[in-house]
């Protein structure tokens, strides 16, 4: 009802106008009506294409699906806000010196591990992180070291402690169990140095095998550890000689404070001469409360300029390679402009790799298959007839919390990615979606830029949202704008996005309109998709309702930026392929909170039959009943395990 009242009452300036006006309101498209088979596109150096629906099928449908009368795409540049001027304060970022002149066999290491740095990991020169890590905890002192993220924090601690061990007098054995300890807030491949690692998603029976055999330099996620330290016998403290506490601000944004403490108290039971590491590439109350109670006398680094006079607590250190950039979207043409970006990137660029944060997994999922079905047709472009020229360079990848593990190298990301994700040569970071806090800003650009290498950054912002940017500002954070037109712009230059045109009609100069009338021919080609069947549209439907229960979360001191009452529901509908905002919305939230609520309930029960089961347990049994492992199916965590681990 609410969303029905909201159309109601924007029913002028809504971009879905009745059929007589919107033929008012796109005198740039084709005057032709055409049916869905008959919606065509012109390709350069090649037939006309026909799109057709039933030649596009994914993981919403089933194939049966129903051919239905095109509708004309209605003006994606009518009744827009009004693009406001960015009036962004100079400020001055926090910046680190990230190399030094000073080499690794500086530090009088073992020669097999200066010869593995310098032939395996190709690094002969420390950091700075590194120059000022490794000396302090070669001595044995506990730390708190600050750095920004891509900086090699994770090799300031992993090259004391591979010395450390390997110079003990009684040479370690595999049954010893764990001499080292690294916490760590998600899931991350560390399987160049380490001999085993505990993590959600995987199934907890193999987990005990490995430990029962024996592990010396355990990786684990919090959730998980402590689901361990509950339920499995063989799992010891003993013999601990380093506890490390990687990604520290990470792992308490993420809600693990309560583990961090009974995993504190589990070792401390069983060892108390220990060195402990705590590593955050941002400063945080928080983290600062978790270092009085896990280090002793600690030696405090960080790399900041000493020249700086930030606030350690309001400031975030930002590679200087790194170009950060914003743009401001009405809601109408976020679709078409962020597809636009992609193939500017990806197609008439070279050697680009973008990675593009949203809020969810749902939104993920519907822009991962909506370009997958479009731009880059799983069918071969042959078959399906959708802008083959882009097909070719195109390659979408997704990665969220709600995936098998087997599937772990994709690049449309949810922010459960933001932190421990290393890939390689990224050049561009989108947050299509604007995080909820600065230090998750400089979390997500992180995954570029880093160690030195050139990094951009797009930040995609409604008019409504623009002040998020002098948000940003006050924690030194400095964006350059980039105007949406300039993005559009890259349609003029592929006549797969032309409109339907005779053979002896030429093509008018290049200009404003013609680039209108090419985002308009893409969003059509978006929305014919969408509207090739009633599950198609539910799935859009559902997409939609994510990202509105996403925005609703945004923390209270940015709710004047980001507040639902904001939302035109019929413009931000047309982001999803929508043709009409729905009038539904409210009805399928409740009932999705009903469903939600009766999963947890029933959680809950199988939890305490769980717990039961552990008490009823022997001593003696080995953790290896098929109970043990009751509810872990694809990816599903175990009972203590946080959601950060999903």
């Amino acid at each position: 009802q609410q969303a029905k009242a909201t159309k109601n009452k924007h029913q002028e300036e809504s971009s879905e106008a009745p059929p007589a006006k919107r033929r008012n309101e796109t005198a740039f498209l084709p005057a032709k009506k055409t049916s869905g088979k008959e919606t065509q596109m012109k390709f350069k150096g090649s037939t006309p294409k026909t799109f057709s629906p039933k030649k596009n099928l994914d993981s919403t449908g089933s194939g049966e699906q129903e051919e239905k009368p095109c509708i004309k795409t209605s003006s994606l540049f009518k009744n827009n806000p009004e693009i406001p001027e960015l009036h962004r304060p100079v400020v001055k970022q926090a910046r680190e010196q990230v190399f030094t002149p000073e080499a690794f066999h500086e530090l009088g290491l073992h020669p097999h591990l200066i010869s593995t740095i310098n032939t395996v990991l190709k690094m002969s020169h420390m950091t700075s992180v590194q120059k000022q890590s490794i000396p302090v905890l070669l001595e044995g002192r506990d730390a708190l070291v600050r750095s920004q993220t891509g900086s090699g924090k994770t090799l300031a601690y992993c090259i004391p402690v591979v010395q450390s061990l390997q110079a003990l007098e009684s040479k370690i054995q595999r049954s010893d169990g764990p001499y080292a300890l690294v916490l760590v807030p998600t899931r991350e491949p560390f399987t160049w140095i380490v001999p085993g690692v505990l993590m959600g998603g995987e199934k907890r029976k193999s987990e005990k095998a490995r430990l029962r055999k024996g592990i010396n330099i355990l990786i684990s996620t919090p959730g998980r550890l402590v689901d361990h330290i509950k339920s499995t016998k063989n799992i010891h403290f003993s013999r601990i000689q380093w506890l490390i506490l990687d990604e520290a601000d990470r792992i308490l944004d993420m809600g693990f404070e309560k583990d961090i403490t009974v995993i504190l108290n589990a070792i401390n039971a069983e060892c108390q001469k220990r060195q402990n590491v705590l590593l955050s590439a941002t400063l945080t109350e928080g983290v600062t409360r978790l270092a009085d109670i896990s280090l002793q006398d600690p030696v405090s680094i960080s790399v900041l300029d000493k020249n700086d006079d930030h606030n350690q607590l309001d400031s975030f250190a930002i590679p200087e390679s790194l170009d950060q950039l914003v743009t401001l979207v009405p809601s109408k043409l976020r679709l078409v402009c962020l597809a636009a970006f992609i193939l500017q990137k990806c197609k008439f660029e070279k050697d680009q790799k973008i990675i593009v944060f949203f809020s969810s997994c749902e939104l993920v999922e519907f822009h991962y298959t909506l370009f997958l079905h479009t731009l880059m047709s799983s069918l071969g472009a042959s078959d399906a007839g959708l802008l083959p020229s882009a097909s070719s360079s195109l390659k979408f990848l997704r990665l969220h919390g709600g995936m098998e593990q087997e599937v772990n190298s994709f690049f449309v990301l949810k922010d459960v990615a933001a932190r421990g994700l290393d890939l390689p040569q990224v050049t561009w970071i989108v947050q299509y979606n604007a995080p909820s806090t600065p230090a998750e800003y400089i979390h997500r650009v992180g995954r570029t830029a880093r160690i030195g290498c050139h990094g951009s950054s797009l930040l995609v912002l409604a008019p409504s949202e623009a002040e998020y940017v002098n948000s940003l500002a006050s924690h030194k954070i400095n964006l350059s704008e980039i105007k949406m037109e300039d993005i559009l712009s890259v349609l003029t230059r592929d006549d797969c996005f032309k409109k339907t045109q005779s053979e002896n009609q030429q093509s008018h100069d290049v200009g404003p309109q013609e680039i209108r009338e090419r985002a308009t021919v893409l969003q059509t080609v978006f929305e014919d998709y969408v509207h090739s069947s009633e599950r198609t549209v539910s799935w859009a439907k559902k997409a939609l309702q994510s990202f509105i229960r996403a925005y609703s979360t945004y923390p209270r001191e940015l709710k004047p930026i980001f507040h639902v009452r904001s939302l035109h529901l019929g413009h931000v509908a047309k982001s999803f392929g929508l043709r009409d905002a729905p009038s539904n919305l409210g009805v399928m939230s409740t009932k999705k909170r009903k469903a939600h609520l009766k999963r947890i309930n029933l959680r809950k029960k199988t939890q305490s039959k769980h717990r039961l089961a552990d008490v009823l347990r022997s001593e003696y049994a080995s953790g290896l009943e098929p109970g043990d492992t009751k509810g872990e199916k694809q990816g599903s965590p175990p009972a203590g395990a946080g959601a950060g681990e999903k």
